[in-house]
């Protein structure tokens, strides 16, 4: 493989140079450095109530304290069956502290998909909360895998306490009875300890920090193991992308900790900027407008349909958007369209960003303040390299002018997959210096500027007659009709084509259009192998736990309803 082209750094945009050095540090110094600075400065505001740094730091040591006199220590897999809730905090720098590896499960995973990852990972024991959605999940998983033992956590504790009457007098049925049961602990019993355990020693380059379950190119859930170098680097990349760090900082933190957007885009550049999380437990589109208002927010990082639900919402209005500088949009392509919406009605610029679970979380951003261009994921972020391969043979370049597959190194790409050494090998590609490049499994051009256009998914794409067909080619279309809310473009078995695109699209509130008329408008506008064989209109598309529109979902969907008739 050829280096990477040099040219378009003329053309860097970001206010941290291309090749900023990111020296090894754990997250646990990361954390404990902007406590001793920052002590009294609050960390989060949760519903009202806020816990400073100082008090977060405590609750960690605590935590960690309490974890060491159980019997476990460095290396030990802990998991996280967490909503956002303070508790989130504590135990995850108290499971860093300890020198033990965290496991973030999604707190909407049935018990079957949490016990599966609970037996892959090795996890020891879990952290969760007294809520009806997740102790009896946890419960079960508890009774019938190797896990030793439960945490477990109230939400009304962490609340202002008018607001934790209400909810312990109204809401008493979404809370479940912890059981008396020996496996099973109280978060406060647990932190009933002086924190005086010293922290472990940890090696930033090779000590696991995270292990984050994702579906990777092949669906099947895997372990990527972050270190403490890939973590704490990718926050200060992200900081470094920030042209006035330091000021005043108040980041929406909707986006659910568990996934790695949120756990570096919202967590661990938070800290080192030492700023604020305003914690919401669940995205709610009202919700977040009055915490905008109410906070006065600064940035919220989020997935397109997240703000294409704010413009949806009546009270959209009457919010005050005055502090609101960034938003970053990742997870799913930034339709032009919304972007224009989005930054028309707040006056907040909306940037489109990328990354992978296997990155730590960011390879690529658009400036938050200089030009950026629309429809791309914008320029590599500080200290990451990115190229293209063939998308047949990822040793080779690809022929000029074409797209490839894209690559990337840097100091934030994972140590490997979980106890999987055969995915590491088809997802990491060696160059002649003897560097790992990770494939992202994404199609892409990159312009002489150094912005990186996805064109599709390798594992997405459509083979009409032997074409290569992109869906998101189809739904960018798609979104420029004015009638057109969503749309996701799936393959659909042909007999004489082998695969035939097929759009399923949801309307705008009042907007007039059936299928047919979405059909005919939009096939036109195709080369022949690209056309549609029907426009489906519906009333949901689905959603991934993020809020990202789903294609494997819509995929298993249809396959469903096709074999119920």
């Amino acid at each position: 493989m050829s280096s990477p082209a040099r040219a378009w750094r003329d053309a860097y945009r970001h206010p941290t140079p291309w090749d900023a050095d990111f020296p090894l540090q754990s997250m646990v110094d990361l954390f404990e450095q902007t406590a001793a600075r920052s002590g009294e400065a609050p960390l989060i505001d949760f519903l009202g109530r806020h816990y400073s740094y100082a008090e977060t730091l405590n609750g960690a040591q605590r935590v960690a304290t309490g974890l060491g006199a159980l019997g476990y220590g460095p290396g030990d897999r802990i998991g996280l069956f967490l909503p956002n809730v303070p508790h989130y905090l504590a135990a995850y720098y108290g499971i860093l502290r300890l020198g033990a590896t965290v496991v973030n499960f999604s707190p909407l995973y049935t018990a079957q998909e949490l016990a599966d990852q609970v037996a892959d990972s090795g996890t020891r024991a879990l952290f969760t909360l007294s809520a009806t959605a997740l102790l009896p999940t946890a419960l079960r998983v508890l009774d019938g895998s190797a896990l030793e033992r439960l945490i477990v956590g109230s939400v009304a504790g962490a609340l202002p306490a008018a607001k934790s009457l209400f909810y312990r007098l109204f809401r008493g049925r979404e809370v479940a009875q912890r059981p008396d049961d020996p496996r099973i602990m109280a978060f406060s019993a647990l932190i009933a300890n002086d924190g005086a355990a010293p922290a472990a020693a940890i090696r930033p380059e090779t000590d696991i920090a995270l292990i984050q379950y994702t579906g990777g190119t092949t669906g099947t859930p895997k372990g990527a193991m972050l270190t403490h170098a890939n973590l704490s680097a990718n926050a200060r990349q992200v900081v470094g992308l920030d042209p006035h760090p330091g000021t005043p900082d108040r980041i929406l933190g909707v986006l659910p900790l568990f996934h790695v957007f949120a756990n570096t885009c919202v967590l661990n550049r938070t800290v080192v900027n030492g700023g604020c999380i305003v914690m919401l437990p669940r995205f709610d589109a009202g919700q977040v407008l009055a915490a905008i208002t109410r906070t006065k927010a600064t940035a919220m990082p989020g997935v397109p349909t997240m703000y294409q639900a704010l413009l949806d919402h009546p009270n959209l209005a009457a919010t005050d958007f005055s502090s609101l500088r960034v938003c970053v949009s990742g997870g799913a392509p930034l339709a032009a369209e919304l972007q224009q919406k989005f930054e028309a009605a707040t006056g907040a610029k909306l940037i489109e960003g990328y990354g992978l679970s296997e990155s730590s979380g960011v390879i690529a951003s658009n400036p938050y303040e200089a030009e950026g261009k629309a429809g791309t994921i914008g320029q590599p972020i500080p200290g990451t390299q990115v190229r293209l391969v063939d998308k047949s043979d990822p040793t080779r370049d690809p022929p000029e002018g074409e797209p490839g597959e894209i690559v990337a190194f840097g100091p934030q790409i994972m140590k490997g997959y979980w106890n999987r050494p055969d995915a590491d090998e088809e997802v990491f590609v060696t160059d002649s210096q003897g560097r790992r490049w990770l494939r992202t499994g994404d199609v892409g051009a990159i312009d002489a500027d150094g912005f990186i256009r996805i064109v599709d998914r390798l594992k997405d794409m459509i083979a009409v007659s032997g074409f290569k067909v992109f869906p998101s080619q189809i739904e960018k279309l798609l979104y420029r009709h004015p009638a057109v809310k969503e749309a996701l473009v799936i393959g659909m078995p042909d007999a004489y084509r082998g695969e035939q695109p097929r759009a399923y699209v949801t309307l705008n509130e009042d907007a007039e259009a059936d299928g047919a008329a979405l059909m005919a408008w939009l096939n036109p506008q195709l080369g022949h192998h690209e056309r549609v064989d029907a426009v489906v209109v519906r009333e949901s598309l689905p959603k991934t736990m993020i809020g990202k529109l789903s294609r494997k979902d819509l995929v298993a969907e249809v396959r469903a309803e096709a074999a119920g008739s």
